[in-house]
């Protein structure tokens, strides 16, 4: 063997394995938990489907939108007496106060940042008829500018840690322990779907977001206030990411960093995508398998390539499927 390949080799020997034992062995912990991680993905997915579903934009700086809820969220429990390291035990309504107090301000905080961007970022580019790359350049420079007005406001090293809830074991389903907190989390993360799904598909506003998507044009000349949808849109995706920025810091009490909706948003993207970009249901079945598919590779391959696999997956599913696994987009939903 060449001898300079060889500490190569030796070093990768550590980080790179085939480990079929602990991928068995950690089966279902890894599925459940992988479940509470992707209904984070599958609301924030819900955000960018909705988006390309009315403008076929994708919003990149949909990601920050996210991270801001999760400062938002940790922000109410600094101001309600929470400190980093603190363990706190609560009753349960203290708990549904105070959860339910966070929940408020990430989903306004984080509605606001979104319809803030649609005004500021994209309106502008819409009434001069600018090219779609032009919106997908601008979402990239408008998610760099609310990271560094993140880092100014929280410092430069804009990370906190506040654990909101301490899990408790409620019950085990084949060896793996479930949690109070993973129950919480995807119990409501699926609610959120329900009301986001019932919204868009049942009442009038939806049908108009959905007219808007089908045809903008026709939908404008039937009387539908087209700004009023993107509007709305933007403002329905803001609050499902606020949602998932108070279930993300539960499940990682130092979620909040700057910089931390990047890799993530990345994520929520590829579940829209693997699901059917456009598609709210599609969102909710991408965000789900790709949560549990990372967790397997990691068990499988090793903890650095836990990312890696989840996209080769979205890439193997789009070699076969190109529009996603339910492939509908928001403009062909029922009506």
């Amino acid at each position: 063997m060449h001898p300079t390949l060889t500490p190569f080799l030796a070093e990768s020997d550590t980080w790179i394995h085939f480990d079929v034992n602990t991928f068995l062995g950690q089966f279902w912990n890894n599925t459940f938990d992988g479940l509470t991680q992707g209904a984070i993905y599958a609301l924030i997915a819900l955000g960018y489907t909705l988006v390309y579903g009315v403008l076929k934009l994708i919003n990149f700086a949909h990601s920050e939108v996210f991270i801001v809820g999760t400062f938002a969220a940790w922000l109410t429990f600094y101001l309600l007496g929470f400190r980093p390291g603190a363990d706190p035990v609560l009753g349960v309504g203290e708990l549904i106060l105070y959860l339910g107090l966070a929940l408020i301000a990430a989903v306004a905080v984080s509605g606001l940042t979104a319809v803030g961007l649609e005004r500021v970022a994209y309106r502008p580019l819409r009434n001069r008829n600018a090219p779609k790359l032009v919106f997908l350049i601008t979402a990239i420079g408008a998610s760099f500018v609310l990271q560094q007005t993140l880092k100014l406001i929280f410092g430069l090293n804009a990370q906190r840690s506040i654990r909101l809830l301490t899990p408790q074991p409620l019950f085990e389903v084949f060896g793996a322990t479930i949690t109070d907190r993973d129950i919480l989390i995807v119990v409501a993360s699926v609610l959120a779907w329900l009301v986001a799904d019932y919204f868009v598909n049942r009442t009038k506003v939806g049908r108009g977001i959905r007219a808007v998507a089908q045809d903008p044009d026709t939908a404008t000349l039937m009387g539908v206030n087209k700004e009023r949808v993107i509007i709305v849109t933007f403002l329905v995706g803001g609050l499902l990411a606020g949602a998932a920025a108070l279930f993300y810091l539960m499940k990682i009490p130092s979620g909040a960093i700057y910089n931390g909706g990047f890799l993530l948003g990345i994520k929520a993207f590829a579940a829209a995508v693997l699901g059917g970009i456009g598609n709210l249901r599609g969102a909710l079945l991408g965000g789900l398998l790709l949560g549990v598919v990372e967790n397997y590779g990691q068990s499988l391959f090793g903890g650095e390539w836990k990312d890696v696999v989840a996209f080769v997956v979205l890439v193997l599913v789009l070699m076969l499927r190109p529009t996603g696994i339910l492939g509908e987009s928001l403009g062909k939903a029922r009506v």
